[in-house]
């Protein structure tokens, strides 16, 4: 019913920058709540960001202060802005939506976007 599609990632140095996107086809996408996940060889996979349909953000600590998350709903997107990157934050980065005031319950996620940071 609703389909993800992430881009932006790619190789990058120490200290440096990227934006990820994730497209997404949901109607009514401004109701869902977005996230950001990443998952690493040999770890579990982590919520990085997230922004609810009221705009409200959370970060996971080791990303707070160098990321950010935000959303344009007339373009059915969510970004993930990433600074000042770290080797840690390799990773393959996954967009999830889950529905809140319109299809509860639902949990939806995209197929990946690796980001490698190494100089």
């Amino acid at each position: 019913q609703v389909q993800l599609v992430e881009s932006g990632g790619g190789l990058v140095q120490p200290g440096g920058s990227l934006r990820l996107s994730c497209a997404a086809s949901a109607r009514l996408f401004s109701m869902y709540n977005m996230g950001w996940y990443r998952q690493a060889p040999g770890k579990q996979r982590e919520l990085v960001a997230g922004i609810t349909s009221n705009i409200i953000r959370n970060y996971a600590d080791s990303v707070k202060d160098r990321f950010t998350i935000s959303r344009d709903n007339a373009k059915n997107t969510v970004y993930l802005q990433m600074n000042s990157l770290k080797p840690e934050d390799t990773a393959v980065y996954y967009c999830n939506a889950r529905g809140d005031l319109v299809d509860y319950g639902s949990n939806y996620w995209g197929q990946g976007t690796q980001v490698t940071v190494s100089a």
